[in-house]
């Protein structure tokens, strides 16, 4: 065995490991659980329209139910951008899903 990671191996393995921990968590969880959607709809009445830190973030959807690393998927899904500040900032997209949603 070299001294060299295989990255792209690791990380595969990580993402097994985290769909099995939230298979476990779904399994110790209440029945009444609430849904993506709902946990979704969450995330952004509680973060509102105010910048958040990486930090802050990654608490914000933990406390939802989510993986810290959600942030970055929303990102990549134009559901959050960072602006000049550095903070996170939910965008338009955000907002309109839940208007339409309530």
């Amino acid at each position: 065995m070299g001294d060299e990671m295989d990255v792209p191996k690791i990380q595969s393995s990580l993402r097994l490991i985290a769909r099995g921990l939230e298979e476990l968590a779904a399994a110790l969880g209440d029945e009444q659980e609430a849904g993506e959607d709902e946990r979704t709809a969450r995330v952004i009445q509680d973060w509102g329209r105010r910048g958040l830190t990486q930090k802050e973030a990654s608490a914000l959807f933990q406390r939802h139910g989510f993986a810290p690393q959600t942030t970055g998927g929303w990102a990549r899904g134009e559901w959050v951008e960072i602006g000049d500040d550095g903070l996170r900032y939910l965008t338009a997209k955000s907002h309109t899903w839940l208007e339409e949603r309530t």
